[in-house]
């Protein structure tokens, strides 16, 4: 009996960024995993809480949503945060990834 019909299994050596900042609010820890997979946007995972998502640059125009996935207290932290991902995170590239 198949329990599971497989997906993917994809095998890659990703880039990883740590990085750590503070605001006058907040102290913050990522770990950034840039991939081919997942139609380029990088993976962000929160080190302090193991929140993570997906995000690209247009993402990062929804502060309510960062707000929601990071668990944040109020917007303003949402803004700082959008504003180090203007930064941080590439534009992706899209490319055929599913066939």
């Amino acid at each position: 009996m198949n329990l599971f019909d497989k997906l993917y299994d994809e095998n890659e050596n990703a880039k990883v960024r740590f990085v750590g900042f503070t605001t006058e609010q907040a102290r913050y820890d990522f770990g950034i995993v840039f991939t081919n997979l997942f139609f380029g946007k990088p993976l962000v995972v929160c080190m302090q809480t193991g929140r993570s998502t997906l995000l690209d640059p247009k993402d990062l125009e929804d502060k309510a949503y960062l707000q929601k996935v990071f668990k944040m207290d109020t917007l303003h932290q949402a803004e700082d945060l959008s504003e180090f991902f203007k930064i941080a995170l590439p534009s992706p590239s899209f490319e055929t990834q599913y066939e």
